[in-house]
């Protein structure tokens, strides 16, 4: 068990908030299907955490006379089609937020998702209202696993980023918050512990975090140094 005092707490969305990794799983099986490109488990689950077209970028040699920007707007049209894996917040999550909130914590979401994207599932959550930023994947350069978005929330909420404590879910994110200078507290909903191995604590969900006086967490993690 860890007790950290946080300045400021700052959460990745898709995997840490809300479990949407299935459903992004089955997306991009199904792009891939389509053009009749091979790929297995391991390609995909390394798309976790980074901007959709960075990735497609990097694999645009595979689909040869297909855009990025047309191979994106395609996987994002699966995520409307019937059959698609149910998203579910990741438990704890909004209970977090909340106590966080009350206890007067400065909060934001760094996302590599889209603006409109991430602003429907926060929405959905019912916890927009309570952050104070929600930096996406338009308002960046270069995406995780980068810093840039970390430190663009540190400084809107002019907090030091060695007093903030980022929650993520994948490598890519645990990352971008360590480079950031933040503390990581890696979530294991999409990865095993052993990929978050970067991060300072390790939690199953936010049910082994709670919020204490100071402003404070309490880590009741998986690991912790």
């Amino acid at each position: 068990m860890a007790v950290i005092g946080l300045g400021a707490a700052v959460f990745d969305l898709d995997g840490t908030l809300i479990d949407t990794e299935p459903r992004n799983r089955a997306m991009w099986s199904r792009l891939f299907d389509a053009h009749g490109v091979p790929y297995d488990e391991a390609l995909i689950a390394s798309f976790a955490g980074r901007r959709g077209l960075e990735v497609l970028a990097d694999l645009a040699h595979l689909f040869p006379g297909r855009t990025v920007e047309g191979l994106f707007e395609q996987v994002v049209a699966y995520g409307a089609m019937e059959g698609m894996p149910p998203i579910a917040p990741v438990p704890g999550a909004v209970d977090l937020v909340r106590s966080l909130a009350d206890s007067g914590v400065p909060l934001a979401v760094v996302t590599s998702g889209e603006r409109a994207y991430a602003e429907g599932l926060l929405d959905g959550l019912g916890i927009r209202g309570l952050l104070d930023i929600v930096v996406t994947a338009g308002d960046v350069v270069t995406g995780k696993p980068h810093p840039e978005g970390y430190l663009a929330a540190a400084r809107e909420l002019d907090v030091p980023p060695q007093e903030m404590i980022g929650f993520e879910d994948a490598p890519a994110g645990v990352e971008a918050v360590k480079s950031a200078g933040m503390t990581c507290v890696g979530v294991t909903t999409t990865q095993p512990v052993g990929a978050l191995s970067e991060a300072d604590h390790v939690v199953a969900d936010f049910q082994d975090v709670d919020v204490v006086p100071g402003p404070a967490v309490r880590v009741h993690g998986l690991r912790t140094l």
